[in-house]
């Protein structure tokens, strides 16, 4: 089984949080469908919509107390499309849009696999391509996230399953950008 490849994290987040104690609340959100619009293999900043709503939605998360990790299928490096690079440089990009509308990222976690169109070492089954739950345990063994106080936002059954098999009770499936039932639960937890 490959090793997770290392997320993209936010080092300003770890500096300001080093002194947090308990476990932590956090929004999960997929990338492609739920933080841009999924033009298909979107990897630089010139190809990228943001799905409406994302950035209250962030915004609204970190109000409420939850760190923000996305976690994403990146077959488009599997299938050599673009490289892991590519993917770095775009990522840390996302993160510097996000930082600037006021809903700082906390990391990116990713699988460059796909068991079957992968090219080379790429093409394997492995644990953390969704629907397997290996990018969100990572998470949370990472960051001492409590799963089962966190949310997960996905627009496929493949974002619901791995949160459901990594321990993560709160799960919406979301399309266009619909985010009223996640952020109506962020308000309960909030005000709970």
């Amino acid at each position: 089984m490959p090793p997770i490849a290392v997320p993209i994290v936010n080092r300003d987040l770890i500096d300001a949080d080093a002194s947090r104690t308990g476990p932590r609340r956090v929004l999960f959100l997929d990338r492609d469908g739920v933080i841009n619009v999924n033009h298909g293999y979107v990897h630089a900043p010139e190809q990228t919509d943001w799905v409406p709503g994302i950035f209250d939605l962030a915004r609204f998360a970190r109000k409420a107390g939850f760190a923000i990790v996305v976690v994403t299928n990146q077959a488009g490096i599997a299938r050599g499309y673009y490289d892991v690079g590519q993917f770095e440089r775009y990522t840390r990009w996302i993160h510097d849009q996000f930082e600037r509308e006021g809903a700082s990222l906390l990391a990116t976690y990713y699988c460059p696999h796909h068991p079957d169109a992968g090219i080379g070492d790429f093409r394997v089954a492995c644990a953390c391509r969704k629907p397997q739950p290996g990018l969100l345990l990572a998470a949370a063994r990472d960051w001492r996230i409590s799963l089962d106080s966190s949310v997960l936002v996905g627009d496929q059954p493949s974002d619901i399953e791995a949160a459901a098999r990594a321990g993560v009770r709160t799960r919406f499936l979301v399309a266009d950008g619909n985010f009223a039932a996640a952020q109506d639960w962020l308000t309960a937890a909030m005000e709970g």
